[in-house]
């Protein structure tokens, strides 16, 4: 559907956009195999930052056509940039190793200048228990052991004194994760789908990326009223939490200007598909049909149609008005090409209009 311009004033004041950024799922088909789409999506980030781009996101995604690796990926991506940020959306913690993740995580933001940003999750999804192990919790209770984990090894909080003979090192030393980035802690984010996640970022004193699903709205409310007041909600919370203003807060949404009539009926056609099969809307070739999708979950509207229309309707929803920093979600089967097309028509017809001003 074409969204339009609601009448009436704004129930959320908008703020001008601080940084523009992209998520992408770096996907590959069966024609061209994983090599190619590896490749590609380095091409993509060089060509965001040479758009002005602030910030790009990967999507981790095991078992299929997508991205399962993301900081060997990003440490790759930022030998061929210099200042574009390079960020996660999100590792699951349900599956990661907390300690090797953070010694990953220290030596890929040394390797690229500290310009890496983590967006984890602590999602009740334990889906592939019969692959990475059950374990005797619950997958929301253990994801967010891991993630308690992970945050004090990334902190350089010691995570244990030798005691004894056997332990690796001489008794007394006490242990913390090397290398260390004394500065990668303040680039966490909570990915966050409800009000609950919101508040637990808040909580926990890292930021808050609200990304493209959402759950545990009330009955009637817009997926933008939503995020609108779960970003409240984390604002508030860490204001009472730590006393001190909280972090930028950033959005992904699906923003598909269509600078010709070609395009407009092509972004049309992917809104179609993503309002009817939801999560499993444009798949590469050869990729897994995704299980179903959770009852009650909210999928993010498609802001597509002219240049003017995307503008006003972006301009008019709550959940975008709120946010510092909108990313933008691209379609997972379009190719570079096609996503090089994207953030160009976004950069140069819609960003201009929210504030946002390109990186030198």
């Amino acid at each position: 559907m074409t969204i339009t311009v609601p009448a009436g004033a704004l129930s959320t004041p908008f703020r001008p956009k601080q940084r523009l950024g992209f998520n992408t799922r770096v996907s590959f088909n069966d024609d061209a195999g994983p090599a190619q789409g590896l490749r590609d999506g380095i091409e993509l980030f060089k060509a965001a930052e040479r758009l002005g781009y602030q910030s790009g996101w990967a999507y981790q995604r095991h078992f299929d056509h997508y991205l399962s690796s993301p900081l060997p990926f990003f440490a790759a991506a930022g030998q061929h940039t210099r200042h574009i940020t390079l960020g996660s959306a999100v590792i699951p913690m349900r599956y990661q190793d907390p300690i090797l993740l953070a010694e990953a995580a220290g030596t890929t933001d040394l390797l690229i200048g500290g310009r890496l940003e983590l967006a984890i999750s602590t999602g009740a999804n334990a889906a592939f228990d019969a692959v990475f192990g059950a374990v005797d919790t619950d997958a929301r209770t253990e994801a967010k052991r891991r993630q308690a984990r992970f945050l004090a090894a990334i902190s350089g909080e010691v995570l244990h004194t030798v005691t004894g003979s056997g332990q690796g090192a001489p008794e007394g030393a006490e242990l913390r994760v090397t290398p260390h980035s004394p500065t990668l802690c303040s680039r966490i984010r909570q990915g966050s789908a409800s009000l609950g996640s919101a508040v637990q970022a808040a909580e926990l004193g890292i930021g808050l990326i609200s990304g493209t699903v959402q759950h545990d709205h009330a009955e009637g409310e817009s997926f933008g009223e939503y995020q609108a007041r779960s970003i409240k909600a984390f604002r508030t919370t860490w204001r009472e939490t730590w006393g001190t203003e909280p972090p930028p807060v950033t959005v992904a949404a699906s923003i598909l200007v269509g600078t010709t009539a070609e395009l407009r009926e092509k972004y049309a056609a992917y809104d179609l598909e993503r309002r009817t099969l939801g999560i499993a809307a444009s798949r590469p070739k050869g990729a897994l049909a995704p299980a179903n999708q959770p009852v009650g979950a909210q999928i993010s509207p498609v802001f597509q149609g002219t240049p003017d229309q995307v503008i006003g309707a972006v301009l008019n929803d709550p959940g975008l008005a709120a946010a510092d920093e909108i990313v933008l979600f691209l379609p997972p089967a379009f190719g570079l090409a096609e996503n090089v097309r994207l953030l160009t028509d976004l950069a140069e017809t819609v960003a201009p209009n929210l504030g946002w001003a390109p990186a030198a």
